[in-house]
Order: C-alpha cells, then sequence, then structure tokens
C-alpha cells in the first residue's frame, strides 16, 4: 500500500512564513508532520506564528538567517532537541531582484545567489547527518522555470536557480545510498504577494502586460496557487516517492512543454 501519510515526522520548511512556504508547511501539518520554520526576525515569526494558529496548525518557528552557518547549525540543533531528528527539508527561502544584468550591482547578485543557492547548500549540509543516523530523509528544493529557461533582469536568480537544480542532483548522487532522496519543485507563475504587482488591472480596466503574457504562455490560462503545490510537495516528502531521486517536478500549468499560441 502506497503511504503519503507524514504522521510522526519531523519538517523543516524554511522561508515558510507566507506565500508557497506557508501552504507546503499547511499541507504537511494535515499529512501529519511536525512542523518547524524559521524568519530572520521576531517581528516576522510573532505574525507567522500567530497566522499558523489561525489555521490551527502548531509550529515551531525560529529566527535564523538561512545564509549563516551557524545560525543554522543552531536551529537544527534546537529542532532535534524539540521536535526530534528532521525527517523533511524543504529549502523554500529565496528572494528575486528584478534588475538588468549590466545595471545590477555585485552586491545584489552575490545577495541572491547567496540567498537562493548557497543557503539551501547550508541547511542540506546541517540536516544531513541526522537523517543518515536515522535511515532516510527528503529533501526538497525550490527550484524555478528560470531552472531552465532565461528571462531578461533575472540574472542572478536564474543563476541561482539553474545552480539549485544540480545541488539537488548532486545531493540525491552523493546520499542516495543513505536512503536519502532529494528532489526540487519548479513551480510556474504563482499567485502570491510577490507577484500580485504583475496581475493589478491597468487604469483602463485591461490586464497587465505581463499577465496576458503568462495566461498566453500557459496551456492551463491561468496561474498556479499555493495550494497547486501542496500535493506534489507531500508526495516528494513520503514514502510514496523513495524510489524518485534526482528529479525537478515542474508544477507549471504546461508552461515548459508548450510553445505558446499561434499568431492570429
Amino acid at each position: 500500500m502506497v503511504s503519503f501519510s507524514l504522521e510522526g515526522k519531523v519538517a523543516l520548511v524554511t522561508g515558510a512564513a507566507y506565500g508557497i512556504g506557508f501552504a507546503i508547511a499547511q499541507a504537511y501539518a494535515e499529512a501529519g508532520a511536525k512542523i518547524a520554520f524559521n524568519c530572520r526576525t521576531r517581528d516576522h515569526l510573532s505574525k507567522a506564528l500567530a497566522d499558523y494558529a489561525a489555521k490551527g496548525i502548531e509550529a515551531k518557528g525560529y529566527i535564523c538567517d538561512v545564509t549563516i552557518e551557524k545560525d543554522v547549525k543552531q536551529m537544527v540543533t534546537d529542532i532535534e532537541r524539540q521536535l526530534g531528528t528532521i525527517d523533511i527539508l524543504v529549502n523554500n527561502a529565496g528572494i528575486i531582484k528584478r534588475i538588468p544584468m549590466t545595471e545590477m550591482s555585485i552586491e545584489d547578485f552575490r545577495e541572491v545567489v547567496d540567498t537562493d543557492l548557497n543557503a539551501p547548500f547550508v541547511v542540506s549540509k546541517a540536516v544531513i547527518p541526522g537523517m543518515i543516523k536515522k535511515g532516510h530523509g527528503k529533501i526538497i528544493n525550490i527550484c524555478s522555470m528560470m531552472s531552465e529557461l532565461g528571462r531578461e533582469t533575472v540574472s542572478a536568480y536564474a543563476a541561482a536557480k539553474g545552480g539549485l537544480k544540480m545541488l539537488t542532483r548532486n545531493i540525491a548522487s552523493e546520499y542516495g545510498r543513505y536512503n536519502i532522496q532529494c528532489n526540487g519543485i519548479g513551480p510556474g507563475y504563482i499567485a502570491t504577494s510577490q507577484t500580485a504587482p504583475l496581475r493589478e488591472k491597468q487604469a483602463d480596466g485591461s490586464r497587465h502586460p505581463f499577465d496576458s503574457f503568462i495566461l498566453s504562455k500557459t496551456p492551463a490560462e491561468r496561474w498556479g496557487t499555493p495550494d497547486d503545490l501542496k500535493g506534489p510537495a507531500i508526495f516528494l516528502a513520503s514514502d510514496a516517492s523513495d524510489f524518485v531521486n534526482g528529479h525537478i517536478l515542474y508544477v507549471d500549468g504546461g508552461i515548459l512543454a508548450y510553445i505558446g499560441k499561434s499568431p492570429k
């Protein structure tokens, strides 16, 4: 019998205060997992804990900058002491800076790569020893369509997410013999607070040009929602995916399979 249950599992979802991370953590809690997440500030953490409580979810929150290795090690130690060894890690924390490459400072480029690529390395490195001792583990990296495609103004983000795809495959290659599976989820364009400006109606009531562009490129003819990622996230965290390793599951409504509509 294939099991999608996460009963008794300990899941760390980074950057899960809102949006995609929050939706995945909510799905894991509903499937029986104990939830841990991080924020970088006390105020942010307090609001997130209130949001979890409002959904009836008991979650443990930690103040931690996932780009700082010593802070990550301390967070993992605290989680192991309070909840148990981490069974599931979702490297979800990330940022994007939409700046043309020739106008982007090296500091901005490094900040994006540090958060979107170096941090998943740091957190994965911290949890893998516990997974090896326990004899199993699931690491899920939140990749992107930019793990496959380029687009103007997102050079740092695309570079980081392309690197994250290969980090995913390398973790799978290096630690598969310990019954650790590392896979990625590549969301398409998801309707969140971060993408809200791209979906705002224009003054004349028409769609934002980027909104129209995404609908024309998506066979599903809609933006995704955080809920669309719940099922794939549960699959990759559960025993149902025990022989799936080094795979990137794109949840994009078909964008990567589609050349786009023919001109009229």
